[in-house]
């Protein structure tokens, strides 16, 4: 019995879609896995600069409610599920999987801005 291997990275495809249609991105998986670690990179940098952005509406917040903002919560999951429905016909459960990733995300960034909270004061009227 051989135990489970990782794929090859160098080599073509062992598989196709059935679809005649289908565009393929990549000759090997080594390319879409360089192609994948560039989006990555991007990505990163996005979201670093959306941290950033978070940070900074903490000036405008009176309160621990104000920093969660459930409204606000909910209309970015609601817009993020939207973008993602665009293109939920290449990937179908897109918008389930960003949404997840967005409720993920914006935990983490109000936990941030919970700490950064503390670290602000009340500008006198």
């Amino acid at each position: 019995m051989t135990s489970p291997q990782e794929p090859t990275t160098h080599t073509p495809p062992v598989r196709r879609f059935k679809d005649p249609d289908y565009v393929e991105l990549a000759p090997t998986l080594a390319a879409l896995r360089e192609r994948i670690d560039t989006l990555d990179e991007q990505i990163v940098e996005l979201l670093a600069q959306r941290a950033l952005c978070v940070r900074d509406a903490t000036r405008f917040k009176r309160d621990a409610f104000q920093v969660a903002a459930p409204a606000r919560q909910a209309a970015v999951f609601a817009r993020v599920r939207a973008l993602a429905a665009r293109h939920e016909a290449d990937f179908p459960g897109l918008p389930d999987i960003m949404e997840s990733t967005y409720r993920t995300l914006v935990a983490g960034y109000i936990a941030g801005e919970g700490t950064f909270f503390h670290d602000t004061e009340l500008i006198a009227p």
